[in-house]
C-alpha cells in the first residue's frame, strides 16, 4: 500500500479555472485543426510513413519510431480507409488537449484568470504546433504527454498527494511508446529535481513505483530496439546530418528551440526562465527552468531537431504568465503590457501558418513522385521487380 501523506503546509487553494476563456481557446484550436486536417488534400510525408508502418509493418517498434503513432494510423485507416479527416482526429484533439493542460499548469501555480488565458493563448499559437498540430505524427502526439507529467509534478508540490506521483508512471510509459525523447526529458527532469528540489519527491516510494510502471509499459518497444542493435540511436547521426538543411545548423536549432513557441510563447518562455530565479514564489519550480536549459543545450550540441522541446513550451509559458501576474500584483506594471500585444501578434502569425501547412503537403508533388517510381518499376525485368526496394528522401 502506497502511503498518501498530507502536506506539512496548508493546502493553499488555487484560483478557479478560467473555464470560458481557456475553454474557448481550447475549442477553437480543436476546431481549426480538425477543419485544416479535413481540407488539406495530401499526406504530410511523416503521416505517410506512419500509415505505411501501420498498414504493413505494425510491430512494437520500427527503425525510428515507437509504435503508438503507427498503431493510431492503422486504427483510423481500418475504421475509414483512406480518410484524411479521420486520420487527423487524434492529433487535432491532442494538440487542443496540450493547450488545456498548459492552462492547468498555470492554475496550479496560482495563476489567475489572466495568467491562465495567456498561457492557453501561448500554447495555442506556437508556430510548430500551429503548423503540424493536425498531422498524425509522433511529434504532434508528444507535447500533451510532457505537459501532463509537468502538471502532475506541479500539482504534487501543492498537495503532496502521492497518487499524483503514481499517475506519472502510466503517462511516462505511454509517452515513451509515442516518442523516445521523453526518456531523456525524464532523466534530465530527475537530475534537475535532485539539484534544485523539491528533493522530497525522490524520497517518496510512489515516485519510484511510477518509474517502474513507466519502464514496464515502455519495455516491449525498448526490447524491440535492443534486439535490433538500437536503430533509434543511429537516427541521431542522421538528424545531425540534416541540421544544416533544415535549420541552418546548430545556431538555427538553438534559436528554433525557443522561437517555435510563437511570439507570445517566446516572451513568456524567456520571462519564465528569469522569474524562476528572481521570483521567490516561483523558485520551487526552478527544476523546470533547469530542465529546459539542459535539454536545450543537449539538443543544440547534438544538432537535433528544432521542435524537440515543443512539449516544454507550455510549461515555461505558464511560469512566465504567473510571473507577470506577480509583478502586476506588486504594482510593477512596466513590463506587463508586453504580454497582450504579443498575444495579438501570436494569433495573427498562427492564423497565417494554418493554411500554409496545407500547401506543403501537396498531392501534386506526391503524385509526380509516385508516377516516376511506378514507371521505373514497370520497366524493370520481372525477376528484378520482385526484389526491388525503393529508397526515398524528402
Amino acid at each position: 500500500m502506497i502511503p498518501v501523506r498530507a502536506p506539512a503546509h496548508d493546502r493553499t487553494a488555487v484560483p478557479p479555472l478560467a473555464r470560458w476563456p481557456v475553454g474557448l481557446v481550447t475549442a477553437v484550436v480543436a476546431v481549426v485543426h480538425l477543419v485544416a486536417g479535413a481540407l488539406a488534400r495530401g499526406y504530410w510525408f511523416d503521416e505517410a510513413l506512419m500509415l505505411a508502418l501501420g498498414r504493413n509493418h505494425l510491430d512494437w517498434g520500427s527503425a525510428d519510431q515507437p509504435p503508438l503513432a503507427p498503431a493510431t494510423a492503422w486504427l483510423a485507416d481500418t475504421l475509414v480507409p483512406g480518410s484524411l479527416p479521420v486520420l487527423r482526429i487524434v492529433p487535432s484533439l491532442a494538440t487542443a488537449a496540450a493547450v488545456l493542460v498548459a492552462a492547468l499548469i498555470a492554475r496550479e501555480l496560482a495563476g489567475d484568470r489572466r495568467a491562465q488565458t495567456l498561457t492557453a493563448l501561448a500554447a495555442a499559437t506556437g508556430i510548430w504546433s500551429t503548423l503540424t498540430g493536425h498531422w498524425l505524427t509522433p511529434y504532434t502526439l508528444e507535447p500533451v504527454g510532457w505537459l501532463l507529467i509537468v502538471w502532475l509534478l506541479v500539482r504534487w508540490i501543492r498537495l503532496r498527494d502521492d497518487r499524483l506521483l503514481l499517475a506519472v508512471g502510466p503517462v511516462l510509459g505511454i509517452a515513451a511508446l509515442t516518442k523516445f525523447q521523453v526518456i531523456g526529458f525524464a532523466a534530465v527532469l530527475l537530475l534537475a529535481i535532485a539539484v534544485t528540489g523539491p528533493r522530497e519527491i525522490l524520497r517518496r516510494p510512489a515516485f519510484w513505483w511510477a518509474t517502474l510502471i513507466g519502464a514496464l509499459i515502455a519495455a516491449p518497444t525498448l526490447a524491440w530496439q535492443a534486439t535490433r542493435d538500437w536503430p533509434q540511436l543511429q537516427m541521431g547521426a542522421i538528424a545531425a546530418s540534416e541540421a544544416d538543411a533544415l535549420a541552418g545548423g546548430r545556431p538555427g536549432v538553438a534559436v528554433g528551440l525557443v522561437v517555435l513557441s510563437g511570439v507570445l510563447g517566446t516572451v513568456l518562455l524567456l520571462a519564465g526562465l528569469v522569474w524562476t530565479v528572481t521570483d521567490q514564489r516561483l523558485r520551487p519550480y526552478r527544476f523546470l527552468a533547469l530542465t529546459f536549459v539542459v535539454m536545450w543545450g543537449l539538443v543544440v550540441v547534438s544538432a537535433g531537431r528544432f521542435y524537440y522541446l515543443d512539449g516544454m513550451h507550455g510549461a515555461l509559458a505558464a511560469l512566465g504568465a504567473v510571473g507577470f501576474q506577480h509583478r502586476r500584483e506588486a504594482g510593477r506594471r512596466r513590463l506587463s503590457w508586453a504580454a497582450w500585444p504579443g498575444a495579438v501578434l501570436s494569433v495573427v502569425v498562427a492564423a497565417a501558418f494554418v493554411p500554409f501547412s496545407a500547401t506543403i503537403s501537396s498531392p501534386e508533388v506526391q503524385d509526380r513522385t509516385a508516377a516516376a517510381v511506378a514507371r521505373v518499376l514497370r520497366e524493370l525485368p520481372p525477376e528484378e521487380r520482385a526484389r526491388a526496394v525503393v529508397y526515398g528522401q524528402s
